[in-house]
């Protein structure tokens, strides 16, 4: 029986220390997924940037190198599963193996349902949560050697509460709330946590013009008592947070940032 005890304590500046892990991040060539890849390098991370689009991604990387960190880039359809198995075993191979998967990537699309095509809801379903997956997958057969690893997918608010017009999305992020909880459960005995973080309305330059529309602006900002959009920082913080030594007691959570909404 393994019985409770105080365990070595770490300095305040170890605690939340991601320095030297090797750091998988996807859909990593912008938005929400670019600024996680710069703040783990910041914080001393070695990062692997997974993305789509492979111009965005060198830039990134560059950006990386320059900040003194290392950087391996991927660009693959995180649909196909053998290339998302590839690459992890590709990262195995070249940095010995995987401390922390990000699984960040995702699509929307705003339509009303009656009018939802199969094609946009299997595009939806298949990014969000069947991609989600297989990446988390394709990771925990690399970290389960090593009995130690972080998995901390990306889902919503809209996962925790509904919204119109975006149904796929909402039940995509449903669907990796659940997901996260049974993984964890599952992999807790290899060592492997498997968290979650549920932003709500991050303002990236991405989204700038739906942000600028008043009426949408008026009634989103209604739900968030702190009176304001999330930015990338508030979604870093916690993913450095579940990433690092800190959240050592934590898997199988959703920690929700969303400046309130939920809370009503």
């Amino acid at each position: 029986m393994n019985v409770p005890t105080t365990g070595a304590p770490l300095a305040a500046s170890d605690l939340f220390s991601v320095k030297g892990k090797v750091v998988a991040i996807t859909g990593a060539a912008q938005g929400v997924g670019r600024d996680l890849s710069l703040g783990f390098a910041r914080a001393g991370a070695r990062v692997v940037a997974i993305d789509l689009q492979a111009e965005p991604l060198k830039d990134l990387s560059d950006e990386i190198v320059r900040l003194g960190s290392e950087a391996l880039s991927f660009a693959l359809d995180l649909r196909n599963v053998a290339s998302v198995n590839e690459c992890f075993q590709e990262v195995l191979k070249r940095w010995g193996g995987l401390d922390v998967l990000c699984n960040n990537a995702g699509v929307n699309v705003h339509k009303d349902s009656t009018d939802l095509t199969e094609d946009e809801w299997d595009f939806v379903l298949d990014v969000n949560l069947k991609a989600l997956f297989f990446c988390c997958q394709a990771a925990a057969r690399v970290m389960a050697p090593a009995r130690e690893g972080r998995i901390i997918n990306t889902a919503s608010t809209f996962g925790i509460v509904g919204f119109p017009q975006r149904a796929a999305y909402c039940a995509s992020k449903g669907g990796v709330v659940q997901l996260t909880r049974a993984l964890a459960l599952e992999w807790a005995p290899l060592g492997i946590r498997v968290n979650a973080v549920a932003p709500a309305a991050v303002w990236t330059p991405s989204r700038a013009e739906l942000f600028s529309n008043e009426d949408f602006m008026r009634s989103l900002l209604a739900k968030l008592p702190l009176g304001r959009l999330a930015r990338t920082s508030d979604v870093l913080a916690a993913t450095i947070f579940l990433a690092s030594p800190a959240s050592e007691f934590v898997t199988g959570q959703v920690i929700v940032v969303d400046g309130g909404w939920t809370a009503a």
